[in-house]
């Protein structure tokens, strides 16, 4: 008998498992609905809930419309929530599966602010800090996400912001291995500084950073005895920046 009511239990408990769930609410939502309040929550700034609406979407309509905007709005959603490594993997995901979507243009912008924005903290959003002094390799990600997008979709109307971006960027890029160059200056590592220096010379031509790489190049080539090459880098500086004060500094450098 015992046998019997313990057979019984368990058959409830496993009724109670395998049925529906019934504290999700939008079990029974169409997916209009669906979508509607994955929409109204993503705008209303209920990020966590938008993503919690779009995954319920993707899962249960994958197809059509809808379930394509629904996985383009999870990759700005997941962006928004800050979870930074989803909202790229969302945006990968509608790119390989969806590349002849006409709002392909957007995923892949978004791809690249969601890495312009990652690892900032709240006080880089709100401050003025010298992002040159982080991490390079989001910046990197992001100048060649933006790229893709210019490169694939020029006529796209995103593709002004991210030219723009990209500006900025290939700025911050140099400006990151100029700073590098000078702790390596100051450190007496003048080979290594002076390498760093030329690779911004050579790969980030025209942005704010070469004056001062063209400094280190000659002062580290002084240093090192290597007047020629100092004196080459001195010229290129004069020609272009005449009146940087790297020039003055230069020619004050004594080697012992």
């Amino acid at each position: 008998m015992r046998a019997l009511v313990f057979v019984f239990v368990l058959l409830l408990a496993g009724c109670s498992f395998f049925g529906k769930d019934d504290s999700d609410e939008t079990q029974n939502w169409t997916v209009e609905r669906l979508y509607t309040e994955a929409k109204g929550a993503l705008d209303a700034g209920y990020y966590s809930k938008a993503v919690e609406y779009y995954e319920y979407l993707e899962t249960r309509f994958p197809f059509g419309v809808y379930g394509q905007q629904a996985l383009m709005d999870l990759g700005y959603a997941y962006y928004k929530a800050e979870d930074f490594d989803s909202a790229i993997s969302a945006c990968d995901r509608f790119i390989r599966l969806y590349p002849q979507n006409p709002g392909v243009d957007y995923v892949f912008y978004l791809r690249g602010l969601i890495n312009f924005n990652r690892g900032k903290g709240l006080s880089e959003r709100f401050l003025p800090l010298d992002l040159s002094q982080r991490d390079t390799g989001s910046s990197l990600q992001s100048f060649h996400d933006f790229e893709e997008l210019v490169s694939k979709y020029p006529d796209s109307k995103y593709s002004p912001d991210a030219q723009k971006r990209m500006v900025y960027l290939r700025n911050t890029l140099a400006q990151n291995e100029v700073n590098v160059a000078t702790y390596y200056m100051r450190r007496g590592a003048y080979v290594a500084a002076v390498n760093r220096a030329r690779y911004v010379v050579e790969n980030y031509n025209r942005t704010t950073a070469v004056p001062d790489a063209l400094v280190l190049m000659a002062k580290g080539y002084k240093v090192l005895e290597m007047d020629d090459l100092s004196a080459d880098a001195l010229r290129v500086l004069e020609a272009n920046y005449p009146n940087h004060p790297g020039i003055a500094e230069t020619r004050e450098v004594v080697v012992h």
